[in-house]
This record gives structure tokens, C-alpha cells and sequence, in this order.
């Protein structure tokens, strides 16, 4: 199996310069191939150029301009360029699906925060020093660089990156290695509802506080955006002292309520994983519940719009957002598939107004959001429980019919 580790670099001044060198030139020839794809298309009878076009004129590229292409690795450049590639791949992908095509977009030099190595030891080292008690990695033209490793790499490197977020940077590496043991089992199931007024619920009647991290933060981060937004244009075009702290501090902001979200999100799915070998849990559409309403034009008055409740449903958005289910369960799967647990995803319809005691279901078994009422046998319950106690029950059917 593969798995992924991120630690913190700790780059000397010359080094953390030539790493933003190495992204602003990478994001120039990420751009630069862009640029000619969209050339081709337009003005050369709508002809499309591919990847093995474009990495061939690396070679030139380099020989033109060996101060800025031809210093970084030739295989960290083809993997900019087949990322570029995975874009356009996407983007038709989506058109021929029907989706929002979303064409690939050009990337100024604060978008562009990754480079990738396909194979260590080829343009990088990880660990290049192994003699030496500090950890580093080493890149074609940065050099040997610190790493804050927090703990130990098992199995062989495969790929390496790099990656900035605001002032810190960040090596990712992904290594091969086999199964994991699997836990001992623990002979429990667990249904689990997804909420906002708690995180989740489960179906043995326990509950996990949402904590909220982006409400918490929402204050501080306000003051910090407003601050940023009074500075002038002319500020913002030569990237003064005050301008780049004031977004550095919306930057921190953000980050951290992201660490925030992620650390809550780990020792959940670590506590779920370690306590049940069965998890069942609601196939939601995050992004299906998080759309932003359509807009209701008058009949009546041509160029004006009726109230469609997109305020409320704002707010709901960013609370589903600072919730964070997506990336929870995105962690809960990697977690089972290493304990050796079983995961389900089942249809979330009407989980919350069918009556676990006599299967009864209708809307007005749900009288408010927490407290569930069966019209038909009184059976009374925290809405969630029930949710979570259906889910249980929709998972062990869906398990059994896999299994038989």
C-alpha cells in the first residue's frame, strides 16, 4: 500500500529564496504551456497539443534559459507539464459528463505552491544525509535542506514534493509499503449520522461535539480581511512590507482552523476505527447540499429577483463547510482500509423519519431538528440516534448481500 507523510522543512533564508524561485519558475512553465495550447486551439485550425509535444521541448526550453528553466530537475518540469495535462483531461471529462467544464486557468505565483518530484533521487534526495543526526532532503538547486520529522518513514520512497502554505514549507512524501496488521476485533457496529449541531451521532447512542473551528475563528478573521481589503491598489501592485503581512495574517488565520479541522477529524475517525469492525455511515452529496440556490427573476419587474433564501442558506453552507465531512471521511476510509475495518456508505433517504421500532416513516415523525416522535407507535428518540441506528441497520443488509 501507499502512504503519505508531510513534514515541516525548516530552510535557511538562501534556501526558502531559491525554493519561491523554484515555484515562480515551474509556474511560469505551467503557464507558458498553457498559453501555447490555447494558441494552437484558436489559431492553428482548433489543433490540440498533448503532453509528449510539449515535454519534448523541455530540452530547448532549458538551453534558452538556463538560468531560470535549466537550473531545476527535467523531471520535476515533465511533472508540471503532465499536470497540466491532468487539467485538460478533467476539464473534457466534465463536458462530455455534462458537468461545469471549468477551463484550466492561468496561476499567478501565490497559487502555485507545489512541485513534484515522480522518483526520488532524481532531481531530490530525501534523507540524503544518513550519517547525520538532523534529517534532511536535498534539491537540484536549493541544496540540502532541514526537515522536522516527527516520525519515522517506513518503507521505500517513491515520490517526493514540495509545498509552501503562507511562510512555511513542507515536504510530502509518498512511500511504498506493505499491509499493515489489522487490528484485533472487536465483534461491534457502528451507524453513524453526520450533523452540524453535533459532528455525528452514532447508533449506540453516543455523540461527538462539532467544535466549530471556523466560527471560532470567523471574529479574528474578519478583522484580518478587512484590514487587508483597505489597502489602496497601488499597494497591493508593489507587494509592500504592511500589504504582505496583512495577507500572511489572513493566511495563519486560515491555516490554522484548517489544522484545527483536520486534527478533530484524525482522532474521530482514529476512535471509530480502534472501537468498531463495522462503520456505516450516510453517502452524502457535500457538494450537491452546499450549492448556492438559483436566483428567482420577477415576472412582474424585468431585472429584478425574487427572495430565494440564498442569505440562510449561505450561512448553512459555511457551516457544512467549517464542518468538514468530506475530509473526515475521506481520513475514515485510509483508517479502516490500514486497521482492516469495513466501511459502508449507504442511501441517506428518509434515515431520519422511518421509525427504528415499528418502521413507520413520515416527515411528521420529526417534529424539530433533535427530537424524533413515530406518529404511528410513540416511539421517541433523539432524531440523530435514529438516523444513525436506520444507517446501522441499511449497512449490515448492504454487507450481507455483497457477502452473499
Amino acid at each position: 500500500m501507499i502512504r503519505a507523510y508531510k513534514f515541516l522543512m525548516r530552510p535557511t533564508v538562501g534556501q526558502a529564496i531559491a525554493l519561491g524561485e523554484m515555484l515562480r519558475d515551474h509556474c511560469s512553465l505551467y503557464n507558458g504551456a498553457l498559453q501555447e495550447r490555447r494558441d494552437a486551439y484558436r489559431h492553428a485550425s482548433k489543433t490540440s497539443i498533448k503532453y509528449g509535444t510539449q515535454s519534448a521541448q523541455l530540452k530547448d526550453i532549458r538551453a534558452f534559459d538556463p538560468e531560470r528553466q535549466g537550473r531545476w530537475s527535467f523531471s520535476s518540469q515533465q511533472a508540471t507539464l503532465r499536470r497540466l495535462d491532468k487539467a485538460f483531461a478533467a476539464f473534457f471529462r466534465r463536458i462530455k459528463s455534462g458537468d461545469t467544464p471549468g477551463y484550466p486557468r492561468f496561476r499567478g505565483v501565490n497559487w502555485f505552491d507545489t512541485v513534484d518530484f515522480p522518483k526520488d533521487g532524481d532531481g531530490c534526495r530525501w534523507d540524503a544525509t544518513p550519517h547525520d543526526p538532523v534529517t534532511r532532503v536535498r534539491f537540484q538547486g536549493v541544496g540540502h535542506v532541514k526537515v522536522n520529522q516527527h516520525r519515522p518513514v517506513i518503507g521505500k520512497v517513491k515520490t517526493v514534493s514540495v509545498k509552501r502554505e503562507g511562510k512555511h514549507w513542507y515536504v510530502v512524501l509518498t512511500a511504498e509499503q506493505a499491509a499493515p496488521e489489522p487490528l484485533p476485533a472487536t465483534g461491534s457496529a457502528v451507524g453513524i449520522d453526520l450533523g452540524i449541531a453535533n459532528f455525528l451521532a452514532g447508533s449506540n447512542g453516543e455523540f461527538v461535539p462539532n467544535p466549530r473551528h471556523g466560527r471560532t475563528a470567523a471574529a479574528k478573521l474578519e478583522t484580518a480581511q478587512q484590514a487587508l481589503s483597505r489597502f489602496p491598489r497601488v499597494c497591493r501592485d508593489k507587494r509592500t512590507g504592511n500589504h504582505r503581512r496583512a495577507v500572511e495574517r489572513v493566511a495563519t488565520l486560515h491555516r490554522k482552523a484548517r489544522r484545527q479541522r483536520l486534527d478533530h477529524a484524525h482522532k474521530t475517525a482514529l476512535d471509530l476505527v480502534r472501537a468498531h469492525d463495522f462503520i456505516a455511515h450516510e453517502d452524502l452529496k457535500i457538494s450537491n447540499m452546499s450549492m448556492v440556490p438559483k436566483p428567482k427573476p420577477d415576472p412582474e419587474t424585468p431585472g429584478s429577483f425574487l427572495p430565494n433564501g440564498a442569505a440562510a442558506k449561505a450561512g448553512l453552507n459555511r457551516s457544512i463547510n467549517d464542518a468538514g465531512w468530506g475530509v473526515f471521511l475521506t481520513i475514515l476510509y485510509a483508517k479502516a482500509e490500514s486497521a482492516g475495518r469495513e466501511v459502508i456508505a449507504v442511501n441517506p433517504r428518509n434515515t431520519s423519519r422511518q421509525c427504528p421500532a415499528c418502521g413507520h416513516t413520515a416527515k411528521e415523525n420529526r417534529p424539530t431538528q433533535e427530537k424524533f416522535h413515530c406518529q404511528s407507535c410513540g416511539h421517541t428518540a433523539h432524531a440523530d440516534t435514529v438516523g444513525a441506528l436506520n444507517v446501522l441497520r441499511a449497512g449490515l443488509v448492504r454487507r450481507n448481500a455483497n457477502q452473499a
